[in-house]
């Protein structure tokens, strides 16, 4: 078992509240994500977790034991970090080995647990090299190997790819979650990339300013973002934000300074809405739901004024203005379609994919 609980969890420096009240549960087996910007209380997060980090106030709980108290290496947890730690003067197997040694292994238990987990990563014909003779993925695989032969309840990620080229963190982010299916381990990653958390995590925890934002699915985060700063977060390119208002016609519409957009809202949707008409707000809408063509859904036509387009392969990013507002938007559209950078381009919106905001708050509607 690896299950993992938050209950009230704090941490100041000095006058400084670096994480806030922060209840999380983590399954056993699980793998969930941290993610959010620099400075937001991650990393934090997980130091208090592996007890490296006093926590002010709050308890910690790993397999239902309380740990506020318990030393570091006797959590059963074992810690991957950004930079590989390996002992330059070490070969592989000799790295891999020197906790269980420290520990008092036995000699034929160590070749198993050693060899086992070279199998696991295919580096077992590099058993004998120094770290000098690595390449940066190969050092990764044995910082995650030194983990894996501890056999720990709980394993904890670091930012452990940022020092790697992208080609080889989409490489290495692949080779983690294979691992995580094989070794059915709890598993808690730390990121401020927010692909890297779309595309490996179970669960997705985003924080913000020592607060936890929102846990969820990678799908039900993008698609039901709990606010503004959620909805922003988590999509490249990020989803568009317009300010403007309800109004009421014959049912309820968005007016922002280029044009009206008729709502088509279910009466429960109306009713919702209604409170806040003539209330500034905020609707959010990603690149992909602005389209080149009209769909089946409910469309509404805008006429912008390209700035830059940006061919990215199979599809275009095009950055547009509307009217006289300074404002760029995104839109992310086929590459059979090439619109001019400075010129006119009709662009539609899907409206059934309009997120609603609070234009103070940032809550969802």
């Amino acid at each position: 078992m690896g299950s993992v609980r938050l209950e009230q969890v704090h941490k100041k420096y000095d006058k400084n509240v670096v994480v806030n009240d922060v209840n999380l549960e983590i399954k056993d087996k699980e793998f969930v994500v941290l993610v959010g910007p620099s400075g937001c209380g991650k990393s934090t997060t997980l130091r208090m977790i592996a007890g490296l980090e006093e926590i002010t106030e709050g308890k910690i709980f790993i397999d239902d034991k309380l740990v506020n108290n318990v030393a570091p290496k006797d959590r059963d947890i074992a810690m991957v970090f950004q930079n590989y730690a390996l002992y330059p003067h070490m070969n592989v197997y000799e790295n891999l080995a020197f906790g269980l040694k420290m520990r008092k292994y036995p000699k034929d238990e160590i070749k198993n647990r050693v060899h086992q987990a070279a199998d696991i990563l295919g580096i077992k014909e590099m058993l004998e090299r120094k770290p000098k003779a690595l390449s940066g993925g190969q050092r990764q695989r044995v910082a995650l190997g030194r983990a894996i032969v501890r056999k720990p309840k709980v394993f904890l990620f670091d930012e452990p790819l940022s020092n790697l080229d992208a080609n080889l963190r989409v490489q290495m982010r692949t080779e983690i979650s294979r691992l995580h299916k094989q070794i059915e381990t709890t598993m808690i990653y730390v990121t401020h990339d927010q692909i890297e958390a779309m595309s490996m995590g179970d669960r997705i925890v985003i924080m913000h300013n020592g607060i936890i934002q929102q846990v969820d699915t990678p799908l039900n985060i993008y698609n039901k973002p709990t606010n503004k700063f959620v909805a922003g977060f988590i999509g490249s390119p990020t989803m568009n934000f317009f300010d403007g208002k309800l109004i009421k016609t014959d049912t309820i519409a968005f007016e922002i300074a280029t044009c009206k957009i008729i709502l088509p809202l279910s009466q429960q949707d109306q009713t919702r809405l209604s409170q806040y008409l003539n209330h500034d707000i905020t609707i959010g809408i990603r690149p992909e739901h602005i389209l080149a063509k009209p769909s089946n859904n409910y469309n509404h036509k805008i006429n912008t004024n390209i700035n830059v387009t940006e061919p990215v392969g199979n599809e275009i990013f095009v950055y547009f203005a509307l009217g006289n507002n300074s404002n760029q938007y995104v839109s992310r559209i086929p590459s059979d379609i090439i619109p001019q950078a400075g010129k006119e381009f009709e662009l539609y919106f899907d409206i059934s994919k309009f997120h609603f905001f609070d234009k103070t708050s940032g809550k969802v509607l």
